[in-house]
C-alpha cells in the first residue's frame, strides 16, 4: 500500500471505520503491488463520501450496514469497478443502481456458513434441552429433579426439522443435523439437485411449515422473502414447534411470533437477527417465553472473519487486475479492461 500514488495506482475506499488492520493487510496480500487506502474521515458528510467515490476504483463497503449504497452513491461513482461487500449480507446496497451504472456488487459468500450453521445447532439445542432455564433456576438457589425437567425437555433425534434455505447456510445446518437423526426437510427458492441437499428432502414452503418441530431459517433477505414467515405461516407451525433465525429480522413476523410463544402455541425460539437492530426495549420479544436472544453475532467467529476478509480481499485484486470477480449478486459481469480510475493493467 502507498500512502498517495500516480494516476494509475488502484484506490481502493474502505468504508469500516478504521479501517481494519486485518482487511488492510489482507488487501496488501491479495493486490500484492502499489495501491492507494482511501477512507472517510469521522462523520463524513454525503458530499465527502460522493467524492471519495468519484476518486475511487474499487470500493469495500461497510459490513455493519452503515454506510447505504443507493442511487445517489451509485450515481457519484464515476470510476468504480466493483462494490465488494467485506460480509454476505447486502440488504443496505441498492443492486439494481448499480447494476444500471454497469458496476458489480459481491459479497463473500459462504465464507461464514459453518459459524451460523453451528449458531443454528448449538441454539436449537440450548432449547430443546431448557439450558437457559436450568441455567437461570440454578442461579436462583434452585435445584428441579428431572421430573421437573421433563416436560420442558425434548431430544433433537427424531424431530423433523425443516430448513427454510438451502444455501451455503442451510446446506451447512442439513449436514451437521444429519448425525443426530432427526428428519430434515428444506424449501428454497432454487431447489437443489438430491445430491447436493445434505440428505434434506425438498418441499412446498407451507408443507413444510406445518410439518416441522424445529424450523430454521436460513434464507437471503429479498423482496420476495421479506414477511416470508408471516403470522398465517406461524399458525401452521406444529404445537409446540421452535423456531431459529439466522437470515435477516424481516423474514419473520416478529410480532406474531412473540404472540405465538406467549400464548404457548410454540416451544421457543432462538434469534440471531431483528427487523431493528439493536432489538429495542418495547420489543414483545424480550418478555416472550423460552426465547434465546443473540445480538447478530451467529457468524462472529475469528476463523469466520478471516475467511471473508480473505475473500473479499481477493476479489479486489481481481478487480484491480481487470479480472472479473467471484459471487458478483446483481449480474453485472464486467469486461477485462481498466475502469476509468485508470486501476491498471489486465494481468
Amino acid at each position: 500500500m502507498t500512502a498517495a500514488g500516480p494516476p494509475s495506482t488502484p484506490r481502493v475506499l474502505v468504508l469500516p471505520a478504521g479501517p481494519p488492520e486485518d482487511l488492510v493487510a489482507a488487501l496488501d496480500t491479495a493486490i500484492d503491488a502499489p495501491w492507494e487506502l482511501l477512507a472517510p474521515g469521522a462523520d463524513p458528510t454525503p458530499d465527502e463520501l460522493h467524492r471519495l467515490l468519484a476518486a475511487s476504483d474499487v470500493v469495500v463497503g461497510d459490513w455493519s450496514g452503515g454506510w447505504p449504497l443507493g442511487k445517489r452513491e451509485a450515481a457519484a461513482a464515476t470510476g468504480v469497478r466493483l462494490v465488494q461487500q467485506p460480509g454476505v449480507g447486502v440488504e443496505h446496497v441498492d443492486l439494481a443502481a448499480w447494476a444500471a451504472r454497469g458496476i458489480p456488487v459481491a459479497n463473500a459468500a459462504g465464507t461464514n456458513a459453518t459459524a451460523v450453521a453451528e449458531w443454528c445447532v448449538g441454539a436449537t439445542l440450548s432449547l430443546l434441552r431448557g439450558l437457559g432455564w436450568a441455567d437461570a433456576a440454578v442461579r436462583r438457589g434452585e435445584w428441579p429433579s428431572p421430573v421437573e425437567a421433563l416436560p420442558r425437555v425434548r431430544e433433537l433425534r427424531g424431530l423433523r426439522v425443516g430448513l427454510v434455505g438451502m444455501g451455503a447456510i442451510g446446506t451447512a445446518c442439513a449436514r451437521l443435523l444429519a448425525p443426530f437423526g432427526c428428519s430434515l426437510a428444506y424449501w428454497s427458492r432454487h431447489p437443489r439437485p438430491p445430491e447436493e441437499a445434505a440428505g434434506a428432502a425438498y418441499r412446498e414452503l407451507d408443507d413444510l411449515v406445518a410439518t416441522s418441530d424445529v424450523l430454521v431459517l436460513a434464507v437471503a433477505l429479498a423482496p420476495e422473502t421479506r414477511g416470508l414467515i408471516d403470522a398465517d405461516r406461524i399458525a401452521r407451525l406444529p404445537e409446540g414447534a421452535l423456531v431459529v433465525n439466522a437470515a435477516r429480522g424481516p423474514v419473520l413476523d416478529e410480532p406474531a411470533l412473540a404472540a405465538a410463544l406467549t400464548a404457548g402455541r410454540l416451544g421457543g425460539a432462538a434469534l440471531d437477527v431483528f427487523s431493528t437492530e439493536p432489538l429495542p426495549a418495547d420489543s414483545p420479544l424480550r418478555t416472550a417465553p423460552n426465547v434465546l436472544l443473540s445480538p447478530h453475532l451467529g457468524g462472529a467467529t475469528a476463523a469466520a472473519r478471516a475467511r471473508t476478509i480473505d475473500a473479499a480481499a481477493e476479489n479486489v485484486a481481481r478487480a484491480v487486475r481487470g479480472d472479473p470477480p467471484a459471487s458478483v449478486l446483481n449480474g453485472v459481469v464486467p469486461a477485462s479492461t481498466p475502469s476509468p480510475n485508470q486501476i491498471g493493467s489486465p494481468a
